[in-house]
């Protein structure tokens, strides 16, 4: 394995001059609350780019990381073992499934190793299908085909693209995995940072050895031990002038923007595990234009929710509109983009993401 040089002082812009796969912080509307959180999602000017460039690679590791047998760990790396793409924390990979299934996975390695890709992955017997397959159709020597390294959730350190001057990780279970290189890359840089990583149980949750190098740092708390965490637990001490970042379910990353609306100066950027919820939608129809079929969407359920129920072979991954694999062309209606990873000629060419995008009435036709 070949490491990467982790410098001990880091360049003025640390994602480099007009890098596509930088974010900015907007203001998005949980209706049930009526609340206003701060989360990172793509500019279309930087959003980062989609690259349909595929590497052919193969297991060569796996690893079970959570006593109850349900997260499984893979190394990933080139038959060659020649030196893979970089990436960045925050950064994930597209993982073509011998089913056919494309699903998006956070990376949790080092950067600094050149050599191979780290992911781990939860089962969910009733989910869609992908944790299962990873988990029983992916041994090692086991040939994979992936594409990326693609960025939605990307770290700026304190200083270096960020006014913050601390950090604070809360990660739910699973959601560990993006956070763990950004915790390494804040410890080997001298960042003053802090964690809270929770979970159902310590049975359950993964990489509990690799969490306890980090000594005093993180707390763990578990749901069997002490409880629901609520917002004062998940941000102990957090105030002006640090950056939180969070990822795990949505009842928790939405329990901690619902608490840094109150915090003047507190950044928060966050990743969730399920589709964000449907603010200020109406009910509209479409139209399969293959049959002519007509069905309704009501104002509380996707496009892509409905195409499921007569199609449901049709391939999605992220539901949350920065995948693209769900993109339908749209033949005649009106829709109403709510996504930021399509460009505008995409836009006029009638492309959609039916996973977040609607319409803001009537009737679009698809090309399904």
């Amino acid at each position: 394995m070949t490491a990467r040089h982790i410098p001990e002082q880091l360049p003025a812009d640390l994602f480099g001059k007009g890098d596509r796969d930088r974010a900015v912080r907007v203001l998005d509307a949980v209706a049930s609350a009526r609340l206003r959180w701060t989360t990172l999602i793509n500019r279309r000017d930087l959003a980062p780019r989609v690259d349909d460039h595929r590497l052919a690679l193969v297991v060569t590791e796996r690893r079970i990381e959570a006593y109850d047998q349900d997260v499984v760990s893979l190394r990933l790396a080139a038959p060659d073992r020649r030196e893979l793409p970089p990436w960045r924390p925050g950064a994930h990979l597209d993982l073509e499934l011998p089913s056919g299934r494309l699903r998006q996975y956070s990376l949790c390695g080092d950067p600094a190793d050149t050599r191979a890709y780290r992911v781990a992955v939860r089962r969910i017997p009733d989910g869609g299908g992908g944790s299962v397959e990873v988990h029983d159709n992916l041994p090692v020597g086991a040939p994979i085909t992936v594409r990326g390294p693609r960025n939605a959730f990307p770290f700026a350190v304190p200083g270096h693209g960020s006014p913050a001057a601390r950090l604070h990780f809360i990660a739910g279970g699973i959601g560990i995995t993006p956070i763990l290189p950004m915790a390494r890359l804040a410890q080997r840089l001298g960042i003053e940072w802090s964690m809270v990583y929770t979970g159902r149980s310590r049975d359950t949750i993964p990489f509990l050895d690799e969490i306890a190098g980090f000594g005093d740092r993180v707390t763990v708390r578990t749901d069997d031990e002490h409880g629901l965490p609520d917002a004062a637990a998940l941000l102990p001490g957090v105030a002006a002038d640090t950056a939180v970042y969070c990822c795990g379910p949505a009842p928790m990353t939405t329990t901690v923007a619902a608490a840094i609306r109150e915090m003047p100066w507190v950044e928060l950027h966050s990743e969730r595990f399920s589709p964000p919820p449907i603010v200020n939608g109406v009910p509209f129809e479409i139209e399969f234009a293959s049959t002519g079929e007509v069905v309704e969407v009501a104002a509380d359920r996707s496009v892509l929710d409905i195409i499921l129920t007569t199609r449901p072979d049709r391939p999605y991954s992220c539901r949350q509109g920065f995948c693209r694999t769900c993109k339908v062309r749209v033949l005649a209606g009106e829709p109403e983009h709510r996504e930021t990873v399509l460009t505008p000629a995409e836009h006029e060419a009638g492309d959609m993401l039916v996973c977040v995008s609607r319409s803001p009435g009537g009737r679009l036709v698809l090309d399904l």
